[in-house]
Parts: structure tokens; sequence; C-alpha cells
């Protein structure tokens, strides 16, 4: 690598954050050969030693394993510090401030907003989908980009409008880049939050928008179709709760024709909350 010092400092700055951790030396290594600590920490800082002009003193950058792993020293098992500030959190505000101070998601890193919820919870209808897009990354709400407005027109046909009676989150509350899926660590420090977002809303009904939030919310590894259309239950609050899984409705924009199976769902979910009465009274919530 060639450049000014500035350029060089610029580009080794750039591999800490990518998560680099280790230089590529001149002679290939046997990496099942052990080899004391000590030789391979000298290799590895000289390896990436940035040298100043000849009238200047020397001058060495921190090993990039050492510097990556100081970057990480807040977010030793993030699980755990989400899963305690979760249950810390006693009102759907508090867990809203507690996300978005959270930093033991790498998502936030590249995400614009938080993306929390959106909604009337009061009725106790909890929509539940995978993870921000990029419309909903710079809105800061879940569903506002082609899938929400489906998502609306679709239970928009059962009487339900998440401004009036339906309440809509995400899995994950940050955007993943390119919309690729989250990985297992990501999803991983979310899913405390989750769950006591599901139990501050209690809710009466759940409904879960894709394979992606049945796998993380119901630990079901079956396909969408396979899961759509039954009911299954989750437990809240010392009481099991419905659980409809349907097709996403980003589905649904690539395969139009299986808005006859949505359909079929939706009318399932308008008889459970006929039968559970619950747009003529508001659910308990506390």
């Amino acid at each position: 690598m060639t450049g000014s010092k500035p350029e060089l400092l610029a580009a080794l700055g750039w591999l800490v954050e990518a998560g680099a951790d280790e230089a590529v030396l001149d002679e290939p290594q046997n990496r099942l050969k052990v080899n004391s600590p000590e030789p391979r920490a000298a290799t590895l800082e000289r390896q990436i030693t940035v040298r100043s002009s000849a009238n200047e003193p020397r001058t060495a950058t921190p090993r990039l394993g050492a510097t990556a792993n100081a970057a990480k020293s807040p977010e030793v098992d993030p699980v755990g510090r989400a899963s305690d500030i979760a249950a810390a959190c006693n009102s759907l505000p508090e867990l809203r401030s507690a996300i978005e101070a959270f930093d033991g998601c790498v998502l936030k890193r590249t995400a614009t907003k938080t993306v929390f919820a959106d909604g009337t919870p009061d009725y106790g209808i909890m929509l539940i989908g995978e993870a921000p897009g990029r419309e909903e990354d710079l809105a800061g709400l879940p569903f506002v980009g082609r899938a929400g407005k489906l998502l609306d027109k679709m239970f928009a046909s059962i009487g339900l409008n998440r401004s009036s009676n339906f309440y809509v989150t995400n899995v994950i509350n940050w955007r993943p880049p390119g919309n690729r899926d989250p990985a297992p660590e990501e999803v991983a420090s979310c899913l405390p939050f989750l769950r006591r977002h599901i139990e501050l809303v209690s809710p009466a009904l759940i409904v879960l928008l894709g394979a992606v939030s049945a796998r993380h919310v119901m630990g079901r590894s079956d396909g969408i179709m396979r899961l759509r259309g039954r009911w299954l239950e989750y437990f809240v609050k010392d009481r099991m709760v419905p659980v409809m899984p349907i097709l996403h409705p980003a589905y649904l924009l690539r395969r139009p024709i299986d808005k006859r199976l949505a359909w079929q769902d939706l009318q399932e979910i308008q008889a459970k909350v006929n039968s559970l009465r619950l747009l003529e009274q508001k659910a308990a919530h506390g």
C-alpha cells in the first residue's frame, strides 16, 4: 500500500472498522503450527507499522487485533446486556428509549434510524415483521414502503387500521445493509427487546409476517407455505396467545398469484378478532 501518511492512516482505520484483525505476511503461514504469542505479535506489529519521513521519529499504530478488540469491549455479551436492559423497561416509551440507546447490535452502526413500532397497541392486535427496509430506515417507522402500503390494504379489507386498532413492529430494529438477511448474532442481540416488547403490549392476537418472523418468534424452521393458515400459540404473561403466520407483503408483491392464500389467512384473522371481541372493547394493558 502506498500513499501519504494521512491516506495510510485512513486506510488502516477503514480496515479496523471492517473487522480486520490480521495482516497478510509476505510468506505463506502454516496455520496448523502452534506458535508462541510473542513472536507472532511482534511480527504483526512490524507489518502494520506506519513510518514517517526520514526527518521525523518513527511512529507505529496499534495492532489491528488490539484495536478491534478495544472497539468491541463495550459489546461483551450483547445478548446478556440486552436481556438485562429489556427486563428493566416497564413501559413502551422506556423500551423505545432503551433500544435507541443500545449499542450492542452492529446493524445500528450503518442504519439511519432506529425503527421501533407504529400503530395502536390498545386493542391487542400485534403484527411482527422481519426488519426495516430502505424507506423504513429513512422514516424511522415500520412498513412504510411498497410492502407497507400493501399491508395496510390487506388489513383494511378486514376492518383493521394501524392508526386505529392494530400495532406493528419488527424482529430487528435496524436495517441490515442492502436489505440482506440479518446474521444470527444480530438477531440474538435484538430478541430480548422483542420479547419484552410483546410482554409490554400484552397482545390478545399476534400475526407473524413471513417465515423469518415465524422462525425467530416461534422457533419454527418450517417454510411459510407450511406454516401459513395454521393457528399457533405464544406464551405471554401466564396465558397462551393465538398466533397466525401469513405471507409477507413483500413476497406478495413478487408473487401476486398467492394473494388468494393471503385472503384466506386474513379471513381466519378476522374470524378470530370477532370471536375474541377485540374491536368491541379495548384489551387491558398496563
